[in-house]
C-alpha cells in the first residue's frame, strides 16, 4: 500500500520524479550548497537519467526565495525562435502548421543560460562540483527504470530517424530496456566543458558550433548568432490571495496565470461544505478550468510582443464576473480554443536550512523533445517552437525572437510572507489543473502534501474522440479518418479509475463528458511538493508514485 504520509527533516530536503536526482540535490545540501546549488545539481542529474523529460537543450523557469533578502524571484530561461523561423519560411513550403519534431521544432535552448544565472546571482559552490553526479551517471552510465525504458521503446522510430540520437540511445541496435544501462559519454563530455568554461562555451563556443552546424545539416535553421543572442531574464512572480495565502506563479509567457484565475473564481464556493471529490466540487473546479483556459489561448503569450492583461486577469472582481457564468447544474459547452497539448516535463523542489526555497521546472516540451542530438554534444534539443501558430490572428503568432506561450509553470506558496509550499508538475495543459487540485487538498481539505499528491487526479482538454472503425464505415484511409475526426472534437474529462464514490457518474449526469483512465499514469502529471511547517519549522516532502519520484531529507 502507497504511503501518505511526507517525508520529514530539519535541516534540508529535495523531492525531484527520479530517485537519482533527488540523491544528486542531498548530496549537494550535505557537502554545503544552498538550496540553488541543489536544485541545479539535481537538474542537470535529471536530463541524465530520464532524458525523455528534460535536457540542457530545452527551457527552464525557477522561482527562488532567497532568505537573506526576503523576496521570491522568477528567472524565466525560455528559448526564443531563430531569426530563421518565420511564417514565410514555412508557407513556401507548403505547411499550415510547424512540424512537431525534428529541426524545424526547435528554438534557442535556454536551460543552460538559467543554470549559470541563477548560479552566479545565487549559487554558492562551483559548477564543477554541481555538475559532477550528472557526469558520473552519463559516463559511467545509468540504470533505466521500467517507466524509462517504456518512453525509450515507444520512441525508438523517432530516434532511429537522426544519427546523433541514434548512436546514443539505440546504440545496442535497440534501445535499452529496464534493468540495463544507458550510457552518454557525449553528454559527460559536455558536462564537462560547462564546468570547466561555463555558459559562454554553449551559447558562442564550439558546443554551439557542434550544435548548430548539426541542426542546420538537417535542415534545421537555429544559427550560432540565434545562440549569441540569447539571454534569460529576471521577472517579477505574479500572484493572488486564496483563502489567506499568496500564491505564486511564473508570469506571461508562462500559463501561470492560469492557474491564479482559477483559483479566484473558485475561492468564491465553499468547497469544504461540498466534499472533496464530490460531483458538485469536481464540477466547479472543471466549470473554472474552462473559463482560464479560454483566456490563456486568447491572452497568453510573450508580453514582448503582446499585451497580456494580466492585472484584468488577476483581479477579483473579474473572476466574480467569472463565476456567475458558471451553471452549478449543468456543465457549459466547452470555451476553450484550440486541442490539449500533453508534454513531457520535469519539477523538482528543494529546501535548506538557510530558508532558501527554490521552485524548478525544465523541459523538452514532448517526450524526446525534437528528437534531434546536436551534434557530438550528447544533448537533446527540444521541440517548443512547434507551439506556435503560423496564424496571424493567434496570440502565439510565430515571430522571430519571440517566446512561445509556455505550459511551463512552477509554483510557491507564502503564508505570513513565508514560504510555506513548493510545488509543481509536468504534463503540458494539465499543469494548472494539477495545480490547483493540489493546493484545494491542501489549503481546503487540511491533507499533507503526500496525501493531495497521491489522490486520485483528473484532467480535462479538448481532445479528437476517434470512434472505432466498422466494416461498412465508408472511410478511406487516413483522410477518412482525419475528417470524421476533426467533426467529433469534445472537452473531455479523463479521470484516474480511482475514483469510487461515484463521481464520474454525477458529473456526466451534469454533462460532461468523462473518459476513466489507468490509474497511475504519466498522463496525470509527476508532482512533487515541500511544505514548511511555521511552527516546527520541519520540511515535510512529497513526490509522485506516477513516476520514479523521491523526496529525501536530512
Amino acid at each position: 500500500m502507497l504511503s501518505e504520509q511526507p517525508v520529514y527533516a530539519s535541516r534540508g530536503m529535495v523531492a525531484c520524479a527520479n530517485y537519482f536526482a533527488t540523491q544528486a540535490g542531498l548530496r549537494i545540501l550535505m557537502q554545503g550548497g544552498n538550496a540553488i546549488d541543489a536544485a541545479i545539481a539535481a537538474n542537470a542529474t535529471m536530463t541524465v537519467v530520464y532524458p525523455s523529460t528534460c535536457s540542457a537543450g530545452g527551457d527552464i523557469f525557477m522561482l527562488i526565495w532567497h532568505e537573506k533578502s526576503q523576496k521570491l524571484y522568477a528567472l524565466n530561461g525560455s528559448g526564443r525562435a531563430p531569426q530563421g523561423m518565420r511564417p514565410e519560411y514555412f508557407a513556401a513550403q507548403g505547411m499550415q502548421s510547424i512540424p512537431e519534431r525534428g529541426p524545424l521544432a526547435i528554438n534557442v535552448p535556454g536551460a543552460v543560460d538559467g543554470w549559470f544565472a541563477a548560479l552566479e546571482r545565487f549559487g554558492s559552490l562551483p559548477a564543477e562540483t554541481l555538475l559532477a553526479p550528472a557526469i558520473e551517471y552519463a559516463q559511467d552510465g545509468v540504470p533505466v527504470t521500467a517507466r524509462l525504458g517504456g518512453w525509450l521503446a515507444k520512441a525508438e522510430l523517432l530516434l532511429k530517424r537522426w544519427d546523433s540520437s541514434a548512436t546514443i540511445f539505440l546504440a545496442g541496435k535497440r534501445p535499452p530496456r529496464a534493468g540495463e544501462l544507458l550510457r552518454q559519454p557525449q553528454l559527460a563530455r559536455t558536462y564537462r566543458v560547462l564546468a570547466k568554461e561555463g555558459r559562454d562555451a554553449f551559447y558562442t563556443g564550439p558546443l554551439a558550433r557542434s550544435i548548430t552546424d548539426y541542426v542546420q545539416k538537417v535542415g534545421g535553421v537555429l544559427s550560432m548568432e540565434d545562440m549569441r543572442q540569447h539571454h534569460s531574464d529576471w521577472v517579477e512572480p505574479i500572484s493572488t490571495s486564496y483563502r489567506g495565502y499568496d500564491v505564486y506563479e511564473f508570469p506571461p509567457n508562462t500559463q501561470g496565470i492560469t492557474a491564479l484565475e482559477m483559483l479566484n473564481i473558485i475561492e468564491g464556493y465553499d468547497l469544504k461544505s461540498f466534499g472533496y471529490h464530490s460531483g458538485d466540487y469536481l464540477h466547479v473546479l472543471l466549470e473554472a478550468k474552462k473559463l482560464a483556459f479560454a483566456d490563456r489561448d486568447t491572452c497568453v503569450s510573450d508580453p514582448a510582443f503582446v499585451d497580456v492583461p494580466v492585472e484584468r486577469l488577476l483581479s477579483k472582481a473579474y473572476a466574480e464576473e467569472q463565476r456567475k457564468r458558471i451553471n452549478p447544474r449543468r456543465a457549459s459547452a466547452s470555451v476553450t480554443s484550440g486541442l490539449e497539448k500533453e508534454g513531457d516535463t520535469m519539477y523538482l523542489c528543494v529546501a535548506d536550512g538557510e530558508g532558501n526555497v527554490v521552485s524548478l521546472i525544465q523541459s523538452l516540451y514532448m517526450g524526446f523533445g525534437s528528437g534531434v542530438v546536436g551534434g557530438d554534444t550528447g544533448v537533446l534539443l527540444h521541440n517548443r517552437g512547434a507551439y506556435f501558430s503560423l496564424d496571424k490572428r493567434h496570440v502565439n503568432y510565430l515571430q522571430p525572437g519571440k517566446r512561445t506561450m509556455h505550459t511551463l509553470t512552477p509554483a510557491m506558496v507564502l503564508r505570513d510572507g513565508k514560504p510555506y509550499i513548493a510545488l509543481g508538475t509536468m504534463g503540458g495543459d494539465a499543469q494548472p489543473q494539477i495545480h490547483v487540485q493540489l493546493l484545494t487538498a491542501m489549503l481546503d481539505f487540511g491533507m499533507n502534501p503526500q496525501q493531495a499528491i497521491s489522490a486520485p487526479r483528473w484532467r480535462s482538454g479538448r481532445m479528437r474522440m476517434y470512434p472505432p472503425v466498422r466494416h461498412n464505415d465508408h472511410i478511406q484511409g487516413q483522410r477518412g479518418l482525419d475528417e470524421l475526426a476533426d467533426r467529433d472534437v469534445a472537452e473531455v474529462v479523463l479521470m484516474e479509475k480511482r475514483f469510487t464514490n461515484g463521481a464520474p457518474l454525477l458529473l456526466e449526469m451534469l454533462g460532461h463528458r468523462i473518459q476513466l483512465e489507468e490509474s497511475w499514469g504519466d498522463g496525470m502529471g509527476h508532482a512533487q511538493a515541500i511544505r514548511i511547517n511555521p511552527e516546527t519549522h520541519l520540511f515535510e516532502g512529497a513526490a509522485d508514485p506516477r513516476c520514479d519520484g523521491l523526496a529525501l531529507g536530512w
